[in-house]
């Protein structure tokens, strides 16, 4: 999101819960398109509201798993924000090879630019 939209566009990672690690195959496909991970940080949407993040502030919360759609719903009965669902494929599961897990995680993150693009041009 931030590497094609971000002139004027306030972008937040967070997720259901918060392990702090990104995934090695993640940073991987991401450094292909030249989107550096490797210092990245995940964390929860309560992490976000005690580090000073204020949910009200955002327009929207894209939820890419059911879990983080559920989470993010029960965030907008607080707050006013409109949340979408975007099923994406799971890849950390796939693939028994070192490339076949790349091209699961590559197919997942060109689904996610797809999807970025079909939204916002």
């Amino acid at each position: 999101m931030k590497k094609f939209y971000s002139i004027g566009t306030y972008v937040q990672s967070a997720g259901v819960y918060s392990d702090m690690e990104i995934d090695g195959f993640s940073i991987a496909v991401c450094q292909e398109m030249d989107v550096e991970l490797s210092r990245h940080r995940s964390r929860s949407f309560d992490e976000m509201e005690q580090w000073g993040d204020d949910l009200g502030s955002f327009d929207l919360i894209v939820a890419l798993s059911p879990a983080a759609q559920r989470r993010s719903l029960e965030l907008t009965r607080h707050y006013h924000l409109s949340v979408e669902y975007w099923p994406t494929i799971d890849p950390t599961g796939l693939g028994e090879t070192r490339e076949a897990k790349l091209a699961a995680y590559r197919q997942t993150r060109d689904q996610i630019i797809g999807k970025l693009q079909a939204k916002w041009g």
